[in-house]
């Protein structure tokens, strides 16, 4: 038996056992009430009728749960919905064999080994949340609706991942969600079941080709990282094209770019600056060497400490 079986014979067998604690102590008042009638009285019709009556009392009696619904059946045929609550059948002639849980319920299927367009083999988990909002219809128009609606769950996932490219299915999983929810629910809704949302949980695919999509995303990652640069660097040459011409028209600006260029090299200690000799003698480097100095004793002067007296 799997699983859907158990469950719903499970919903049965919970029934009769509401069902039969009413039934004993009905049975036990109207017993009791008999030996009453047979001792005041002496006669032991009295008590043969009064236990045929909490017999059938008792069998009369049904309570379904706040969300059961009972199909109650006559001779065979439709008679009514009955539940929540309290209600009573005619013994023998009614029947009550399917109870229905109204609650949404929630169901796991896979997809196993399942090429997509592209000729992939993929393993797809997926779960769904849904519910019965037509009783009768769930239990007249379908043998076991619950395991129906997981077949017709799994042959609808099947058949949208034979539609769908495996790049499309990883990236567009929202759409692939609504998409599978819309066909399972065109197909359950004449059974009286509703579905309210599916979501696909994980897509599993070969180890080969998770090695390959790997290196494929290391390279398109290098590839950007290569554009971006090579297009930072266009940027650069823009903007010292822009450069150059400023400085063209004003050498003494040129001179105090060159001059803090030096002077920015030369602040690391241990640093040596290589100069075109012709650049040598138009920046004037005594001078700048001796900014330099006296920048350098400046700044060891403000860090020692005042002496005291």
């Amino acid at each position: 038996m799997n699983g859907t079986e158990r469950e719903h014979s499970g919903i049965q067998r919970n029934g009769v056992l509401r069902v039969s604690g009413v039934a004993v102590a009905i049975f036990l008042i109207v017993a009791a009430i008999g030996v009453l009638i047979w001792l005041s009285t002496g006669y032991i019709q009295h008590l043969v009728i009064a236990g045929l009556v909490a017999l059938l009392l008792a069998w009369s009696i049904r309570i379904a749960d706040q969300w059961e619904r009972v199909v109650v059946l006559r001779l065979g045929r439709f008679q009514k919905l009955a539940g929540p609550g309290f209600f009573l059948i005619i013994p023998i002639v009614d029947e009550t064999p399917i109870w229905i849980d109204m609650r949404i319920r929630t169901t796991f299927f896979a997809a196993e080994k399942t090429l997509t367009r592209d000729n992939v083999p993929v393993n797809v988990d997926a779960v769904m949340f849904w519910m019965v909002n037509d009783p009768m219809k769930a239990a007249l128009e379908v043998e076991e609706y619950q395991r129906a609606v997981f077949w017709a769950a799994q042959t609808a996932l099947r058949d949208i991942i034979g539609k769908t490219e495996l790049y499309a299915m990883l990236a567009g999983r929202e759409q692939l969600d609504e998409e599978l929810e819309r066909m399972i629910d065109q197909r359950t809704e004449p059974w009286g079941v509703e579905v309210r949302s599916v979501e696909i949980r994980d897509v599993m695919i070969p180890t080969e080709l998770q090695d390959a999509m790997s290196r494929e995303a290391q390279a398109e990652r290098e590839r950007r990282a290569r554009i971006i640069l090579g297009t930072a660097e266009l940027e650069i040459a823009d903007k010292f094209a822009q450069a150059s011409l400023k400085y063209h028209d004003n050498p003494e600006a040129f001179s105090l770019r060159a001059m803090n260029i030096l002077y920015e090299g030369l602040k690391e200690k241990a640093s040596l600056v290589i100069v075109p000799s012709d650049m040598v003698h138009a920046l004037n480097p005594g001078n700048i060497l001796g900014y330099v100095a006296h920048k350098e004793i400046t700044d060891e002067k403000g860090q020692k400490p005042e002496s005291t007296s």
